[in-house]
């Protein structure tokens, strides 16, 4: 048996097209030129706040505008998972690994409340028996405090972390956690230059990666 903690949005969920309409319907309000989906998958993984601050700098909002912005996306950020949809193959892996009696858990930068909403509309908070969101703690990934935090209350076996990013890999190695990485998600760079146990492009290869430990 393992504790098998997720990211959650590049990794199990493609959320990406949501937080660009939340983006973009701020920006043009105000008269700003809206960012690509390509542009908004390169500011995600450091949290709500930093996402508005990147967004905001690509398109030259003042600094003194930036609260605003903060307090309004995070405003639509509760409710914003209408084009939010799961990775292939994603379901069908957690029911395989629950069902062999793996202990799984969340840990990402997002925000709980959205969060929670977004696992609640896609049917899958029952999967997970602790999530732990970018605010549930003092600090964010990449401190290890989250990630350990959800390992301690899974309270079983070999602790994996599953990711898709560069934060990702930077939490799991300061947990000294193997760090499974999914490489379909919004990695800025090269598979070869994030630090991984093991890479993976589908969601059928996970069952097998996890039974090495």
């Amino acid at each position: 048996m393992a504790s098998i903690v997720f990211d959650l949005d590049g990794t199990l969920i493609d959320s990406a097209p949501d937080l660009q309409k939340i983006a973009n319907e701020l920006l043009q309000a105000d008269g700003h030129a809206p960012i690509s989906l390509i542009e908004t998958c390169s500011f995600i993984g450091n949290g709500a706040s930093v996402f508005v601050e990147k967004m905001c700098a690509a398109r030259g909002v003042p600094k003194s505008s930036e609260a605003h912005y903060i307090e309004a996306f995070l405003n639509a950020y509760q409710s914003a998972f209408g084009l939010t949809v799961l990775y292939p193959g994603v379901l069908t892996a957690l029911e395989r690994l629950k069902a062999q009696g793996h202990k799984l858990g969340i840990c990402t930068n997002k925000p709980i409340g959205p969060c929670r909403a977004v696992l609640e509309h896609l049917k899958l908070t029952n999967y997970f028996d602790t999530i732990i969101g970018g605010d549930s703690l003092p600090v964010k990934k990449p401190d290890p405090a989250p990630l350990f935090a959800a390992f301690d209350a899974l309270e079983g076996g070999v602790s994996i972390y599953v990711g898709d990013s560069e934060v990702d890999a930077e939490t799991a190695a300061r947990a000294k956690a193997p760090f499974l990485l999914f490489t379909e998600g919004y990695r800025k760079t090269s598979v070869d230059q994030i630090p991984h146990t093991a890479a993976f492009s589908d969601f059928g290869e996970l069952e097998n990666l996890v039974a090495r430990f």
